[in-house]
């Protein structure tokens, strides 16, 4: 069983990307692969956490940039009748918490929206999944990121906008502060 794979973006595809690790190019299926453009474009190296799913004639890896998004992946594949590319589908469709909020309140609807899941799938979803969703646990920020964002934050930036760098922050944490900064200001 794998927990992440860190590595290159080597190619994007409709379904998949493939990332590059020490030579050996890895398919992993991910809720949105051109949101993966960005690390194609840069280079940048990227953390992935995967799912290894296998079956009797399946040996599938799916991957999510963040750690909540796997363990949603996880606890949708727990409900009957959601296999992973329904569980893929469902996650691609928004944000983790716009996902537990619809369980948590039976917005059936919103997940009818999804292409392939039906009234049944969504009040199974909703059945299997209401009150056992644990909210992700706020992870602590690492002081050099902090210090990154307190600097952005002096330049204007918005909390919104900060946000969208956690991953590429996280990925980068090698790099000194400064060398971060400037990285930020590229993507921003």
């Amino acid at each position: 069983m794998f927990e992440y794979i860190k590595g290159r973006i080597e190619s994007i595809n409709a379904k998949y990307v493939v990332i590059d690790n020490n030579d050996i190019g890895y398919i992993v299926h991910v809720p949105n692969p051109y949101s993966f453009k960005k690390y194609l474009d840069e280079g940048l190296v990227l953390k992935v956490y995967i799912y290894d799913y296998i079956r009797e004639d399946i040996h599938d890896l799916y991957g999510f940039e963040a750690k909540e998004e796997k363990d949603l992946f996880i606890q949708l594949l727990s409900v009957k009748g959601i296999g992973p590319k329904s569980a893929l589908a469902i996650i691609a469709k928004g944000e983790i918490q716009a996902l537990q909020a619809a369980i948590s309140s039976g917005d059936v609807k919103y997940f009818q929206r999804i292409p392939g899941i039906g009234a049944k799938s969504s009040g199974q979803i909703i059945l299997d999944l209401k009150g056992k969703l644990v909210s992700p646990v706020a992870e602590k920020e690492d002081p050099k990121i902090k210090t990154v964002k307190d600097a952005l934050k002096s330049l204007g930036y918005s909390s919104n906008e900060l946000k969208k760098l956690d991953t590429l922050l996280n990925n980068n944490l090698d790099l000194s502060i400064s060398e971060l900064i400037k990285l930020s200001l590229k993507k921003l």
